[in-house]
């Protein structure tokens, strides 16, 4: 079994392994939490149009000390940059760019996801949130969604379920899972396992796994 990572370098792992999930001349939504991340690690030569829901359009990396304005926010109210050209528009219109399927890629977190591509990301019964954001209008206006998250949860168990038990986000929306350990793709037939991380077998990604997995016939052997 590969060796256990320090949190951070989970989180990072995932956020590279995702950035390769967009294009140059993708507009993407990046959920908050883990996902922000991403924007750390775009290539500098791909053109990418990162979109918060909160009315900004062209959001950059993650300031510098030096370069924080607390007024300059994504939709998780953490500090951003804003990258050459972006624009400032209203939460009506962001909302509108969404619903209309004009954002190529969101790329956001996960609690659970089931064999069917149902995501629950948005709450846990009895504990406090602020409210479901936009997450419930992304899964279903932009045209594809990948989701990152931890392959299991603080317990060791399974976050890949046969059904999800948490309130859902959306049915059938997920196209592909990103785990420190694997990638997995929702397909008509089930979950197909494409990627596995380096230090890992197919055997130990079933083994963590609760939904069935088939394996992809060109299975890719990669490190993150």
């Amino acid at each position: 079994m590969a060796v256990q990572l320090d949190k951070a370098i989970v989180r990072e792992k995932i956020a590279r392994r995702a950035e390769q999930e967009i294009e140059s001349g993708f507009y993407v939504n990046l959920g908050i939490g883990m996902p922000t991340m991403v924007a750390n690690y775009i290539q500098e030569d791909k053109e990418v149009v990162l979109q918060s829901e909160n009315g900004l359009l062209g959001i950059g990396r993650s300031p510098y000390e030096d370069e924080v304005d607390p007024d300059l926010i994504n939709a998780g109210k953490e500090t951003v940059t804003a990258s050459v050209g972006a624009s400032y528009c209203s939460s009506a219109e962001s909302f509108a760019m969404i619903r209309g399927q004009h954002i190529d890629l969101a790329i956001l977190g996960g609690m659970e996801v089931n064999e069917k591509g149902d995501l629950a990301n948005w709450m846990i019964p009895g504990k406090m949130i602020k409210g479901m954001g936009g997450a419930m209008d992304i899964v279903h206006g932009a045209r594809k969604i990948v989701i990152i998250m931890d392959h299991v949860n603080k317990h060791g168990e399974s976050k890949i379920l046969k059904q999800c038990q948490l309130p859902l986000t959306g049915k059938g929306v997920v196209d592909r899972i990103i785990t420190e350990r694997a990638v997995i793709d929702v397909t008509e037939e089930g979950l197909e396992l494409v990627e596995v991380d380096e230090g890992w077998t197919v055997q130990e990604i079933k083994d963590s796994t609760e939904a069935d997995l088939k394996v992809h016939p060109n299975l890719l052997e990669a490190s993150f």
